[in-house]
């Protein structure tokens, strides 16, 4: 259903403010929504077969939380935040009347036998996918002109964040509703997660996941060859991966990566140090659970688990340009990435850090007022 808002006069700039600012998520555990956002099997978890809808399709899609019932969670910040509505997200006119957007449509699938294999699509009906009216009853079926098919649009793979031992793809819903508004099908994917599968499980699932759109590309009308990945801490690490694993641009047109946990020792080290935060310190033991060992001088099999975790090792020329972004006081901080861009630079692929105010984490980043318009240019100019 279409939310309509109607102000008077006297409080039209206050109601469309109110109405217009969806509240916010912070943390990687989202707080419960009101709403069924993605439709799941009933009271069950269990593996669907891959490729297989798990739900049915929703008519109403994604929405975020009602103007100001967000409740952020005082948990590791890596869920994205919700940002104020602009542009195509919504419409508004010197009457102060707001209405929302209908949302996109949304279904959830599954991409392998796991229950943490899961990815839920969000697309809008293109102009000129409308459906052929009925002839009348009783009429003489005359050929008719063959309607020319809309363009295959562009995609977002997106991978979320949550020290690979938590998370959940549907923290990135109003994000994605967000981006089917400027004409992408958005996917975001689960993944097996540190505690019950060892590294390389999770780039493993995030390479099945982009085999799974490249093979259902038709159901969404997505153009394979205009993917781009984004990631947010420790999914951001994933999304690099992907950015440079054998030819990058081979899987990925681009890679936005938010806080992106890009080299786990670096991170290992710093989680020791007396000064080390308590995210960290997580951060640190969530190491050693992702490659199920502790770095010692005479683990050879350890040793080589931490360099193929760390995105630099494996840039190459043909990789995937990248946007690198962190906050001033994140706690994954700018190096994790400044070594990674110079590598990617060296090799003659192009790469961007940015560093935004504040100390924001993870999706938490797109509080910066530029943030998001520079992660849609950046989409944009990788996907014409």
């Amino acid at each position: 259903m279409r939310k309509v808002l109607v102000c008077g006069a006297a409080f039209a700039a206050a109601c469309i403010a109110a109405a217009g600012v969806p509240g916010a998520a912070g943390a990687d555990t989202p707080s419960p929504s009101p709403t069924v956002d993605v439709p799941t099997a009933p009271g069950t978890d269990a593996p669907v077969a891959p490729g297989t809808p798990s739900g049915t399709p929703s008519t109403g899609g994604p929405s975020p939380s009602a103007p100001g019932t967000g409740s952020p969670s005082a948990t590791a910040p890596d869920a994205p935040a919700q940002q104020p509505v602009t542009g195509n997200d919504s419409v508004s006119s010197a009457t102060a009347v707001m209405v929302t957007p209908k949302p996109p449509s949304a279904r959830t699938y599954a991409y392998g036998k796991s229950a943490r294999q899961r990815i839920d699509v969000y697309w809008r009906r293109q102009p000129g996918a409308k459906k052929a009216a009925k002839p009348a009853k009783g009429a003489k079926t005359a050929k008719t002109a063959k309607v020319a098919k809309p363009k295959a649009r562009p995609a977002v793979l997106v991978l979320h964040g949550g020290y690979w031992l938590a998370g959940d793809k549907s923290e990135w819903r109003y994000f994605a509703r967000r981006l089917t508004g400027q004409g992408y099908a958005v996917f975001a994917a689960d993944y097996r997660l540190a505690t019950t599968a060892r590294w390389p499980a999770q780039r493993n699932d995030a390479l099945a996941a982009i085999a799974f759109i490249r093979k259902n590309a038709a159901r969404w009308n997505v153009d394979p060859g205009r993917l781009v990945v984004l990631g947010s801490s420790a999914g951001g690490q994933l999304a690099t991966q992907l950015g440079t694993y054998g030819r990058g641009t081979d899987l990925v047109r681009g890679v936005v990566a938010l806080s992106p946990v890009n080299t786990p020792y670096l991170a290992y080290q710093q989680g020791e140090q007396s000064t080390a935060s308590a995210p960290q310190q997580k951060l640190r033991r969530a190491v050693g659970e992702l490659t199920g060992c502790v770095p010692d001088a005479f683990d050879a099999a350890c040793w080589a688990r931490l360099e193929d975790a760390n995105s630099g090792t494996h840039v190459s020329a043909g990789d995937a340009p990248m946007l690198l972004m962190h906050s001033a006081g994140d706690f994954v901080p700018v190096t994790h990435s400044t070594g990674l861009a110079s590598a990617l630079r060296a090799a003659g692929v192009a790469a961007t850090v940015r560093t935004v105010a504040g100390s924001g984490h993870g999706g938490a980043l797109l509080n910066d007022p530029g943030a998001y318009a520079r992660i849609l240019a950046f989409l944009k100019a990788r996907t014409r």
